[in-house]
Protein backbone atom coordinates (compact mmCIF):
# COMPACT_ATOMS: atom_id res chain seq x y z
CA UNK A 1 0.00 0.00 0.00
CA UNK A 2 1.34 3.51 -0.68
CA UNK A 3 2.64 5.66 1.80
CA UNK A 4 0.22 8.38 0.16
CA UNK A 5 -3.07 6.67 1.65
CA UNK A 6 -4.67 8.00 3.99
CA UNK A 7 -6.08 5.74 6.74
CA UNK A 8 -6.42 8.14 9.63
CA UNK A 9 -9.75 10.44 8.51
CA UNK A 10 -10.89 8.23 10.96
CA UNK A 11 -9.13 9.34 13.73
CA UNK A 12 -10.72 13.04 13.34
CA UNK A 13 -13.84 11.79 14.46
CA UNK A 14 -15.30 11.49 18.10
CA UNK A 15 -17.65 8.34 19.02
CA UNK A 16 -20.96 10.93 19.37
CA UNK A 17 -19.62 12.83 16.31
CA UNK A 18 -20.16 16.62 17.47
CA UNK A 19 -17.18 18.33 16.72
CA UNK A 20 -17.20 16.85 13.07
CA UNK A 21 -16.95 19.43 10.15
CA UNK A 22 -20.41 20.46 8.89
CA UNK A 23 -19.44 19.42 5.08
CA UNK A 24 -19.08 15.64 6.04
CA UNK A 25 -22.01 12.92 6.25
CA UNK A 26 -23.78 11.17 8.36
CA UNK A 27 -22.34 7.93 6.48
CA UNK A 28 -18.98 9.24 6.85
CA UNK A 29 -19.16 10.54 9.99
CA UNK A 30 -20.11 7.38 11.32
CA UNK A 31 -18.82 4.52 9.35
CA UNK A 32 -15.38 6.25 8.28
CA UNK A 33 -14.68 4.87 4.53
CA UNK A 34 -12.04 1.90 4.10
CA UNK A 35 -9.46 3.19 1.82
CA UNK A 36 -7.23 0.82 -0.71
CA UNK A 37 -7.69 -2.57 -2.13
CA UNK A 38 -10.09 -4.91 -0.76
CA UNK A 39 -7.62 -7.25 -2.39
CA UNK A 40 -4.10 -6.33 -1.12
CA UNK A 41 -6.31 -6.20 2.26
CA UNK A 42 -6.43 -9.74 2.29
CA UNK A 43 -2.38 -10.39 0.20
CA UNK A 44 -0.95 -7.82 2.46
CA UNK A 45 -1.92 -9.63 5.72
CA UNK A 46 -2.06 -13.02 4.14
CA UNK A 47 1.76 -12.63 3.39
CA UNK A 48 2.52 -11.05 7.38
CA UNK A 49 1.23 -14.39 8.54
CA UNK A 50 3.06 -16.86 5.69
CA UNK A 51 6.45 -15.09 7.57
CA UNK A 52 5.06 -15.77 11.17
CA UNK A 53 3.74 -19.41 10.13
CA UNK A 54 7.24 -20.49 8.85
CA UNK A 55 9.13 -18.93 11.91
CA UNK A 56 6.78 -20.79 13.97
CA UNK A 57 6.58 -24.40 11.92
CA UNK A 58 10.30 -24.41 11.18
CA UNK A 59 12.17 -27.66 13.26
CA UNK A 60 8.48 -27.59 15.84
CA UNK A 61 9.54 -30.85 16.47
CA UNK A 62 12.65 -29.55 18.49
CA UNK A 63 13.88 -29.88 21.19
CA UNK A 64 12.58 -33.69 21.30
CA UNK A 65 11.66 -32.99 25.21
CA UNK A 66 8.46 -32.47 27.14
CA UNK A 67 9.27 -28.70 27.81
CA UNK A 68 7.59 -27.17 30.78
CA UNK A 69 4.08 -27.53 31.71
CA UNK A 70 3.94 -29.37 28.58
CA UNK A 71 4.00 -32.81 31.12
CA UNK A 72 0.29 -31.79 32.01
CA UNK A 73 -1.61 -30.61 29.07
CA UNK A 74 0.10 -33.01 26.41
CA UNK A 75 -1.05 -35.85 28.69
CA UNK A 76 -4.59 -34.70 29.04
CA UNK A 77 -4.76 -34.16 25.65
CA UNK A 78 -4.19 -37.81 24.52
CA UNK A 79 -6.70 -38.78 27.48
CA UNK A 80 -9.57 -36.59 26.18
CA UNK A 81 -9.21 -38.01 22.52
CA UNK A 82 -8.52 -41.76 23.55
CA UNK A 83 -11.29 -42.02 26.79
CA UNK A 84 -13.15 -38.14 26.57
CA UNK A 85 -11.62 -37.25 29.67
CA UNK A 86 -8.17 -36.65 31.69
CA UNK A 87 -7.00 -39.96 33.11
CA UNK A 88 -4.41 -40.40 35.47
CA UNK A 89 -0.91 -41.99 33.70
CA UNK A 90 1.64 -44.56 34.79
CA UNK A 91 5.26 -43.28 36.68
CA UNK A 92 7.74 -41.91 34.10
CA UNK A 93 5.25 -41.79 31.41
CA UNK A 94 7.02 -38.94 29.68
CA UNK A 95 9.78 -41.30 29.27
CA UNK A 96 7.37 -43.71 28.07
CA UNK A 97 6.12 -41.35 25.57
CA UNK A 98 9.75 -40.19 24.21
CA UNK A 99 10.49 -43.44 23.60
CA UNK A 100 7.78 -44.26 21.72
CA UNK A 101 5.19 -46.05 24.00
CA UNK A 102 1.87 -44.94 24.19
CA UNK A 103 -0.07 -47.03 26.55
CA UNK A 104 0.63 -44.70 29.38
CA UNK A 105 -2.20 -45.73 31.49
CA UNK A 106 -2.63 -46.69 35.46
CA UNK A 107 -4.24 -50.05 35.66
CA UNK A 108 -7.57 -49.99 36.99
CA UNK A 109 -10.77 -52.08 36.79
CA UNK A 110 -14.96 -50.91 36.68
CA UNK A 111 -14.45 -51.09 40.43
CA UNK A 112 -11.87 -48.87 40.97
CA UNK A 113 -12.66 -46.40 37.92
CA UNK A 114 -12.86 -42.93 40.42
CA UNK A 115 -8.78 -44.04 40.87
CA UNK A 116 -8.44 -43.49 37.55
CA UNK A 117 -9.93 -39.94 37.13
CA UNK A 118 -7.19 -37.27 37.06
CA UNK A 119 -8.33 -34.20 39.02
CA UNK A 120 -7.35 -31.36 36.34
CA UNK A 121 -8.20 -27.74 37.60
CA UNK A 122 -8.47 -26.07 33.53
CA UNK A 123 -11.52 -26.80 31.32
CA UNK A 124 -11.25 -28.83 28.90
CA UNK A 125 -11.29 -27.40 25.54
CA UNK A 126 -7.87 -26.00 25.30
CA UNK A 127 -6.16 -30.09 25.76
CA UNK A 128 -8.90 -30.91 23.23
CA UNK A 129 -7.30 -28.01 20.69
CA UNK A 130 -4.14 -30.03 21.26
CA UNK A 131 -5.36 -33.39 20.93
CA UNK A 132 -6.15 -32.95 17.69
CA UNK A 133 -2.78 -32.71 16.48
CA UNK A 134 -2.03 -35.55 18.45
CA UNK A 135 -4.72 -37.78 16.77
CA UNK A 136 -3.34 -36.36 13.42
CA UNK A 137 0.71 -36.85 13.93
CA UNK A 138 0.41 -39.05 17.33
CA UNK A 139 2.23 -38.73 20.77
CA UNK A 140 5.04 -36.89 19.88
CA UNK A 141 6.49 -33.02 19.80
CA UNK A 142 5.01 -32.51 16.60
CA UNK A 143 1.43 -33.88 17.72
CA UNK A 144 1.41 -31.82 20.80
CA UNK A 145 2.82 -28.51 19.65
CA UNK A 146 1.15 -28.18 16.02
CA UNK A 147 -1.97 -27.18 17.03
CA UNK A 148 -0.56 -24.48 19.19
CA UNK A 149 1.75 -23.09 15.88
CA UNK A 150 -1.51 -23.14 14.17
CA UNK A 151 -3.70 -20.94 16.16
CA UNK A 152 -0.79 -19.21 16.93
CA UNK A 153 -0.06 -18.31 13.46
CA UNK A 154 -3.59 -17.65 12.85
CA UNK A 155 -3.33 -15.00 15.64
CA UNK A 156 -1.18 -13.13 13.43
CA UNK A 157 -3.97 -12.58 10.25
CA UNK A 158 -6.54 -12.08 12.95
CA UNK A 159 -4.94 -9.22 14.17
CA UNK A 160 -3.45 -7.79 10.64
CA UNK A 161 -7.41 -7.79 9.71
CA UNK A 162 -8.71 -6.42 12.77
CA UNK A 163 -5.95 -3.73 12.61
CA UNK A 164 -6.30 -2.93 8.83
CA UNK A 165 -10.21 -2.34 9.92
CA UNK A 166 -9.51 0.12 13.27
CA UNK A 167 -6.98 2.22 11.41
CA UNK A 168 -8.60 1.94 7.68
CA UNK A 169 -4.97 0.82 6.50
CA UNK A 170 -3.63 -1.78 5.27
CA UNK A 171 -0.23 -0.62 5.80
CA UNK A 172 -0.42 -0.54 9.55
CA UNK A 173 -2.65 -3.57 9.80
CA UNK A 174 0.35 -5.20 8.07
CA UNK A 175 2.54 -3.52 10.89
CA UNK A 176 0.76 -4.95 13.40
CA UNK A 177 0.66 -8.64 12.47
CA UNK A 178 4.80 -8.16 11.85
CA UNK A 179 4.98 -6.62 15.04
CA UNK A 180 2.88 -10.13 16.16
CA UNK A 181 5.05 -12.61 14.13
CA UNK A 182 8.25 -10.86 15.89
CA UNK A 183 7.23 -11.24 19.20
CA UNK A 184 9.39 -13.72 21.38
CA UNK A 185 6.41 -14.53 24.29
CA UNK A 186 3.74 -15.09 21.07
CA UNK A 187 6.54 -17.03 18.88
CA UNK A 188 7.63 -19.36 22.28
CA UNK A 189 3.84 -20.10 23.23
CA UNK A 190 2.98 -20.68 19.58
CA UNK A 191 5.69 -23.80 19.67
CA UNK A 192 4.82 -25.18 22.53
CA UNK A 193 2.16 -27.18 24.27
CA UNK A 194 0.55 -25.00 26.89
CA UNK A 195 -3.11 -23.55 27.29
CA UNK A 196 -2.13 -19.99 27.43
CA UNK A 197 -1.87 -19.15 23.32
CA UNK A 198 -5.36 -20.58 23.24
CA UNK A 199 -6.74 -18.19 25.31
CA UNK A 200 -5.06 -15.37 23.87
CA UNK A 201 -6.47 -16.97 20.37
CA UNK A 202 -10.02 -16.92 21.38
CA UNK A 203 -9.87 -13.44 23.37
CA UNK A 204 -8.68 -12.05 20.16
CA UNK A 205 -10.85 -13.44 17.55
CA UNK A 206 -13.80 -12.32 20.33
CA UNK A 207 -12.41 -8.19 19.88
CA UNK A 208 -12.50 -9.32 15.85
CA UNK A 209 -15.67 -10.62 16.09
CA UNK A 210 -16.86 -7.11 17.83
CA UNK A 211 -15.22 -4.95 15.84
CA UNK A 212 -16.47 -6.62 12.87
CA UNK A 213 -20.34 -6.09 14.56
CA UNK A 214 -19.83 -3.00 14.90
CA UNK A 215 -18.81 -1.56 11.64
CA UNK A 216 -22.07 -3.49 10.90
CA UNK A 217 -24.27 -2.11 12.90
CA UNK A 218 -23.41 0.83 12.11
CA UNK A 219 -23.83 0.38 8.22
CA UNK A 220 -27.65 -0.88 9.22
CA UNK A 221 -28.20 2.09 11.56
CA UNK A 222 -26.66 4.35 8.84
CA UNK A 223 -28.82 3.08 5.95
CA UNK A 224 -31.75 3.21 8.08
CA UNK A 225 -30.76 6.62 8.53
CA UNK A 226 -30.86 7.64 4.83
CA UNK A 227 -33.91 5.82 3.73
CA UNK A 228 -36.60 5.65 6.04
CA UNK A 229 -38.36 8.16 8.39
CA UNK A 230 -36.05 9.40 11.65
CA UNK A 231 -37.82 8.01 15.02
CA UNK A 232 -36.63 8.79 18.33
CA UNK A 233 -35.34 5.41 19.62
CA UNK A 234 -34.04 4.20 15.90
CA UNK A 235 -34.34 0.54 14.52
CA UNK A 236 -33.95 -2.85 16.01
CA UNK A 237 -30.53 -3.54 13.83
CA UNK A 238 -31.43 -7.01 12.86
CA UNK A 239 -29.55 -10.51 13.07
CA UNK A 240 -25.70 -9.78 14.65
CA UNK A 241 -23.88 -12.83 13.55
CA UNK A 242 -20.71 -11.47 14.75
CA UNK A 243 -22.04 -10.65 18.27
CA UNK A 244 -22.87 -14.35 18.20
CA UNK A 245 -19.61 -15.50 17.33
CA UNK A 246 -17.97 -13.25 19.59
CA UNK A 247 -20.17 -14.48 22.50
CA UNK A 248 -19.35 -18.31 21.48
CA UNK A 249 -15.36 -16.89 21.17
CA UNK A 250 -15.72 -15.52 24.82
CA UNK A 251 -17.50 -18.86 25.69
CA UNK A 252 -14.38 -20.77 24.46
CA UNK A 253 -11.85 -18.46 25.83
CA UNK A 254 -13.65 -19.29 29.42
CA UNK A 255 -13.20 -22.90 28.15
CA UNK A 256 -9.64 -22.79 27.58
CA UNK A 257 -8.97 -21.02 31.25
CA UNK A 258 -11.17 -19.47 33.02
CA UNK A 259 -8.91 -15.85 33.35
CA UNK A 260 -11.26 -15.60 29.84
CA UNK A 261 -14.03 -14.78 32.47
CA UNK A 262 -12.49 -11.19 32.91
CA UNK A 263 -12.50 -10.46 28.92
CA UNK A 264 -16.19 -11.91 28.63
CA UNK A 265 -17.85 -9.27 30.62
CA UNK A 266 -15.52 -6.56 29.60
CA UNK A 267 -16.18 -6.86 26.66
CA UNK A 268 -20.04 -7.45 26.49
CA UNK A 269 -19.95 -4.29 28.32
CA UNK A 270 -18.15 -2.36 25.58
CA UNK A 271 -19.94 -3.76 22.68
CA UNK A 272 -23.38 -2.53 24.25
CA UNK A 273 -21.59 1.09 24.53
CA UNK A 274 -20.75 1.17 20.91
CA UNK A 275 -23.99 0.53 20.27
CA UNK A 276 -25.40 3.45 22.65
CA UNK A 277 -22.68 5.78 20.60
CA UNK A 278 -23.93 4.25 17.13
CA UNK A 279 -27.36 6.07 18.04
CA UNK A 280 -26.07 9.03 19.36
CA UNK A 281 -23.75 9.66 16.32
CA UNK A 282 -26.80 9.78 13.82
CA UNK A 283 -28.42 11.79 16.39
CA UNK A 284 -31.44 9.98 17.55
CA UNK A 285 -33.22 12.16 20.35
CA UNK A 286 -33.54 8.84 22.49
CA UNK A 287 -30.44 6.89 21.75
CA UNK A 288 -30.08 5.27 25.43
CA UNK A 289 -33.44 4.18 25.34
CA UNK A 290 -33.03 2.85 21.72
CA UNK A 291 -30.49 0.65 22.51
CA UNK A 292 -31.60 -0.80 25.91
CA UNK A 293 -34.90 -1.38 24.37
CA UNK A 294 -33.16 -2.72 20.71
CA UNK A 295 -30.10 -3.70 21.50
CA UNK A 296 -29.45 -5.03 25.02
CA UNK A 297 -32.49 -7.91 24.43
CA UNK A 298 -29.90 -9.58 21.76
CA UNK A 299 -26.55 -8.35 23.81
CA UNK A 300 -27.98 -10.54 26.49
CA UNK A 301 -28.34 -13.11 23.96
CA UNK A 302 -25.02 -13.31 22.75
CA UNK A 303 -23.25 -12.78 25.56
CA UNK A 304 -25.20 -14.47 28.30
CA UNK A 305 -27.29 -17.89 27.10
CA UNK A 306 -25.10 -18.16 23.93
CA UNK A 307 -21.59 -18.51 25.70
CA UNK A 308 -23.19 -20.25 28.52
CA UNK A 309 -24.53 -23.25 26.18
CA UNK A 310 -20.76 -22.78 24.42
CA UNK A 311 -19.29 -23.40 27.28
CA UNK A 312 -21.16 -26.05 28.40
CA UNK A 313 -20.77 -27.93 25.28
CA UNK A 314 -16.96 -28.21 25.74
CA UNK A 315 -17.40 -30.73 28.64
CA UNK A 316 -19.70 -33.10 26.90
CA UNK A 317 -16.48 -35.67 27.22
CA UNK A 318 -17.37 -35.27 31.22
CA UNK A 319 -20.88 -35.62 30.76
CA UNK A 320 -20.87 -38.19 28.44
CA UNK A 321 -18.81 -40.79 30.48
CA UNK A 322 -18.52 -42.45 33.87
CA UNK A 323 -14.20 -42.31 34.20
CA UNK A 324 -14.22 -38.25 35.13
CA UNK A 325 -13.23 -36.85 38.11
CA UNK A 326 -16.49 -36.69 40.63
CA UNK A 327 -18.51 -37.93 37.77
CA UNK A 328 -20.59 -39.93 40.17
CA UNK A 329 -22.02 -41.83 37.12
CA UNK A 330 -23.74 -44.64 39.23
CA UNK A 331 -26.23 -42.14 41.30
CA UNK A 332 -26.71 -39.97 38.14
CA UNK A 333 -28.10 -43.05 36.32
CA UNK A 334 -29.75 -44.73 39.45
CA UNK A 335 -33.01 -43.37 38.55
CA UNK A 336 -35.03 -44.30 35.55
CA UNK A 337 -35.36 -40.71 34.96
CA UNK A 338 -33.51 -38.03 32.81
CA UNK A 339 -34.31 -35.36 34.88
CA UNK A 340 -32.91 -36.38 38.02
CA UNK A 341 -29.42 -37.38 35.47
CA UNK A 342 -29.68 -34.00 34.41
CA UNK A 343 -30.22 -32.65 37.71
CA UNK A 344 -27.22 -35.12 39.34
CA UNK A 345 -24.88 -34.46 36.84
CA UNK A 346 -25.05 -30.71 36.98
CA UNK A 347 -24.96 -30.87 41.21
CA UNK A 348 -21.36 -33.08 40.47
CA UNK A 349 -20.18 -30.85 38.23
CA UNK A 350 -20.47 -27.69 40.21
CA UNK A 351 -19.19 -29.11 43.23
CA UNK A 352 -16.05 -30.32 40.96
CA UNK A 353 -15.77 -26.54 39.97
CA UNK A 354 -15.63 -25.04 43.46
CA UNK A 355 -13.08 -27.74 44.16
CA UNK A 356 -11.02 -25.98 40.97
CA UNK A 357 -11.89 -22.79 42.42
CA UNK A 358 -10.70 -23.11 45.30
CA UNK A 359 -7.37 -25.00 44.05
CA UNK A 360 -6.68 -21.75 42.31
CA UNK A 361 -7.39 -19.88 45.53
CA UNK A 362 -4.92 -21.73 47.02
CA UNK A 363 -2.18 -21.97 44.82
CA UNK A 364 0.89 -20.43 46.69
CA UNK A 365 3.41 -22.95 45.68
CA UNK A 366 6.92 -21.13 44.95
CA UNK A 367 8.47 -21.33 41.90
CA UNK A 368 12.09 -19.86 40.62
CA UNK A 369 10.48 -18.24 37.47
CA UNK A 370 7.42 -17.15 39.30
CA UNK A 371 6.70 -13.06 39.05
CA UNK A 372 4.07 -10.57 40.29
CA UNK A 373 1.98 -9.01 37.27
CA UNK A 374 3.73 -5.63 37.89
CA UNK A 375 6.95 -7.40 36.61
CA UNK A 376 5.41 -8.44 33.25
CA UNK A 377 5.67 -5.04 31.18
CA UNK A 378 9.14 -4.70 31.80
CA UNK A 379 10.12 -8.32 31.47
CA UNK A 380 11.74 -8.44 34.61
CA UNK A 381 10.98 -12.78 35.17
CA UNK A 382 10.81 -14.82 31.74
CA UNK A 383 10.46 -18.56 31.89
CA UNK A 384 13.06 -20.86 30.91
CA UNK A 385 11.03 -23.23 29.53
CA UNK A 386 13.66 -25.88 28.17
CA UNK A 387 17.45 -25.64 29.18
CA UNK A 388 20.23 -28.30 28.70
CA UNK A 389 24.41 -27.75 28.92
CA UNK A 390 26.18 -29.45 26.72
CA UNK A 391 30.15 -30.33 26.73
CA UNK A 392 32.39 -29.73 23.01
CA UNK A 393 29.50 -29.41 20.84
CA UNK A 394 29.30 -26.36 19.39
CA UNK A 395 32.94 -25.53 19.02
CA UNK A 396 34.04 -24.48 22.49
CA UNK A 397 33.88 -26.42 25.89
CA UNK A 398 30.46 -25.18 27.42
CA UNK A 399 27.20 -24.98 25.18
CA UNK A 400 23.72 -24.18 25.69
CA UNK A 401 20.52 -25.24 24.22
CA UNK A 402 17.50 -23.04 25.73
CA UNK A 403 13.83 -22.02 24.74
CA UNK A 404 13.31 -19.00 27.11
CA UNK A 405 9.73 -17.66 27.19
CA UNK A 406 10.14 -14.22 27.18
CA UNK A 407 8.92 -11.14 25.22
CA UNK A 408 10.74 -8.97 22.11
CA UNK A 409 11.91 -5.85 24.04
CA UNK A 410 11.94 -3.46 21.55
CA UNK A 411 7.67 -4.94 21.30
CA UNK A 412 7.15 -4.84 25.27
CA UNK A 413 9.07 -1.51 26.25
CA UNK A 414 7.69 0.13 22.77
CA UNK A 415 4.25 -0.78 23.95
CA UNK A 416 4.86 0.63 27.73
CA UNK A 417 5.06 3.92 26.24
CA UNK A 418 2.19 3.02 23.77
CA UNK A 419 -0.11 2.70 26.19
CA UNK A 420 0.93 6.03 28.01
CA UNK A 421 0.18 7.83 25.11
CA UNK A 422 -3.24 5.84 24.59
CA UNK A 423 -4.30 7.10 27.82
CA UNK A 424 -3.32 10.70 26.92
CA UNK A 425 -5.16 9.73 23.64
CA UNK A 426 -8.64 8.52 24.82
CA UNK A 427 -8.76 11.16 27.62
CA UNK A 428 -8.59 13.79 25.20
CA UNK A 429 -10.23 12.43 22.56
CA UNK A 430 -12.47 10.03 23.63
CA UNK A 431 -11.53 7.94 20.27
CA UNK A 432 -13.27 4.67 20.58
CA UNK A 433 -9.67 2.62 19.29
CA UNK A 434 -7.81 3.96 22.15
CA UNK A 435 -10.71 2.82 24.51
CA UNK A 436 -10.98 -0.48 23.12
CA UNK A 437 -7.38 -1.45 23.58
CA UNK A 438 -6.92 -0.02 26.80
CA UNK A 439 -10.20 -2.21 28.18
CA UNK A 440 -8.51 -5.17 25.99
CA UNK A 441 -5.43 -4.82 28.15
CA UNK A 442 -6.37 -4.25 31.31
CA UNK A 443 -8.64 -6.83 31.54
CA UNK A 444 -5.27 -9.32 30.96
CA UNK A 445 -3.59 -7.63 33.35
CA UNK A 446 -5.13 -6.19 36.45
CA UNK A 447 -7.19 -9.00 37.43
CA UNK A 448 -4.12 -10.37 38.27
CA UNK A 449 -3.13 -8.25 41.03
CA UNK A 450 -6.11 -9.13 43.43
CA UNK A 451 -4.96 -12.63 42.71
CA UNK A 452 -1.80 -11.76 43.54
CA UNK A 453 -2.38 -8.98 46.81
CA UNK A 454 -5.24 -11.80 48.06
CA UNK A 455 -4.30 -14.95 47.33
CA UNK A 456 -0.68 -14.44 46.99
CA UNK A 457 -0.89 -16.97 44.06
CA UNK A 458 1.76 -18.42 42.27
CA UNK A 459 2.13 -16.45 38.60
CA UNK A 460 4.26 -16.14 35.75
CA UNK A 461 5.06 -14.20 32.80
CA UNK A 462 3.42 -15.74 30.28
CA UNK A 463 0.17 -15.57 32.07
CA UNK A 464 0.08 -12.14 29.71
CA UNK A 465 -0.14 -13.42 26.52
CA UNK A 466 -3.76 -12.50 25.75
CA UNK A 467 -2.41 -8.60 26.71
CA UNK A 468 -0.05 -9.19 23.71
CA UNK A 469 -2.40 -8.41 20.30
CA UNK A 470 -3.85 -5.55 22.54
CA UNK A 471 -0.27 -4.25 23.27
CA UNK A 472 0.86 -4.80 19.35
CA UNK A 473 -2.39 -2.93 19.04
CA UNK A 474 -1.44 0.19 21.15
CA UNK A 475 1.57 0.26 18.70
CA UNK A 476 0.25 0.33 15.72
CA UNK A 477 -2.53 3.19 16.72
CA UNK A 478 0.36 5.22 18.02
CA UNK A 479 2.07 4.43 15.05
CA UNK A 480 -0.74 5.93 12.59
CA UNK A 481 -0.74 9.29 14.96
CA UNK A 482 2.74 9.47 14.14
CA UNK A 483 2.08 8.99 10.24
CA UNK A 484 -0.83 11.00 10.48
CA UNK A 485 -3.53 11.46 7.85
CA UNK A 486 -2.73 11.95 4.22
CA UNK A 487 -1.85 15.92 2.93
CA UNK A 488 0.26 17.20 -0.16
CA UNK A 489 1.89 20.18 -0.31
CA UNK A 490 0.86 22.97 -3.72
CA UNK A 491 3.29 21.03 -5.45
CA UNK A 492 1.92 17.75 -4.60
CA UNK A 493 4.79 16.69 -2.29
CA UNK A 494 4.02 14.45 0.68
CA UNK A 495 3.74 16.35 4.03
CA UNK A 496 7.02 16.62 5.97
CA UNK A 497 5.26 15.10 8.98
CA UNK A 498 3.78 11.90 6.80
CA UNK A 499 6.98 10.99 5.86
CA UNK A 500 9.35 11.30 8.73
CA UNK A 501 6.23 9.51 10.50
CA UNK A 502 6.60 6.77 7.98
CA UNK A 503 10.13 6.86 8.02
CA UNK A 504 10.31 6.38 12.31
CA UNK A 505 7.62 3.82 11.94
CA UNK A 506 9.73 1.61 9.28
CA UNK A 507 12.90 2.17 12.10
CA UNK A 508 10.77 0.68 14.66
CA UNK A 509 9.83 -2.10 12.71
CA UNK A 510 13.37 -3.03 11.39
CA UNK A 511 14.37 -2.80 15.22
CA UNK A 512 11.83 -5.11 16.18
CA UNK A 513 13.05 -7.44 13.58
CA UNK A 514 16.56 -7.60 14.57
CA UNK A 515 15.71 -8.12 18.58
CA UNK A 516 14.07 -11.21 17.45
CA UNK A 517 16.86 -12.17 15.34
CA UNK A 518 19.34 -11.91 18.20
CA UNK A 519 16.76 -13.36 20.80
CA UNK A 520 16.19 -16.08 18.16
CA UNK A 521 18.90 -18.54 19.28
CA UNK A 522 17.19 -18.83 22.71
CA UNK A 523 13.90 -19.14 22.08
CA UNK A 524 14.05 -22.03 19.80
CA UNK A 525 16.84 -24.32 22.00
CA UNK A 526 19.35 -23.63 18.88
CA UNK A 527 22.81 -25.10 20.14
CA UNK A 528 25.05 -21.57 20.95
CA UNK A 529 28.06 -21.39 23.01
CA UNK A 530 27.44 -20.93 26.63
CA UNK A 531 29.07 -17.03 26.47
CA UNK A 532 26.78 -16.40 23.72
CA UNK A 533 23.02 -17.36 25.64
CA UNK A 534 24.49 -15.29 28.57
CA UNK A 535 24.81 -12.43 26.24
CA UNK A 536 21.36 -12.09 25.39
CA UNK A 537 20.08 -12.19 28.88
CA UNK A 538 18.92 -8.86 29.26
CA UNK A 539 18.70 -8.69 33.24
CA UNK A 540 21.18 -11.17 33.76
CA UNK A 541 20.16 -11.47 37.58
CA UNK A 542 16.43 -11.91 36.44
CA UNK A 543 16.74 -13.89 33.45
CA UNK A 544 19.31 -16.79 34.77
Amino acid sequence: MAVTDSPYQAYETSEAGESLPPTRSVRDRVIPPMRGSVLWGWIGPLLVTAFGGLLRFMNLGYPKAVVFDETYYMKDAFSLITWGVERVTIKDADKAILAGNTNIWQSCTQETLDKCASYVVHPPLGKWMIGVGEWLFGLNPIGWRISAAVIGTLSILILARVARRMTRSTLLGCFAGLLLALDGLHFVLSRTALLDIFLMFWVLAAFACLVVDRDQARERLVTWYENSPVSPQGPWLGARPWRIAAGVCLAFAMSVKWSGLAFAVAFAIMSLLWDFGARRAVGLRHPYAGAFNKDVPQGVLAFGIVPFVAYMATWIGWFGTDTGYGRNWERATSADNPLFFLFDSMRSWIQYQWQVFSFHSDLETSHPYMSEPWQWPLLLRPVAFFYEGKQNACGVKDCSEAVLGVGTPVIWFGAVAALVALIAWYVSTRDWRAGAVLLAYAMGWLPWFYFAIADNRTMFLFYAIPMVPFMVLAITLCAGLLIGPSTRTAEGLVSARRTWGAAIVGAYALLALINFWWLHPILTAELIPYTEWKARMLFEKRWI
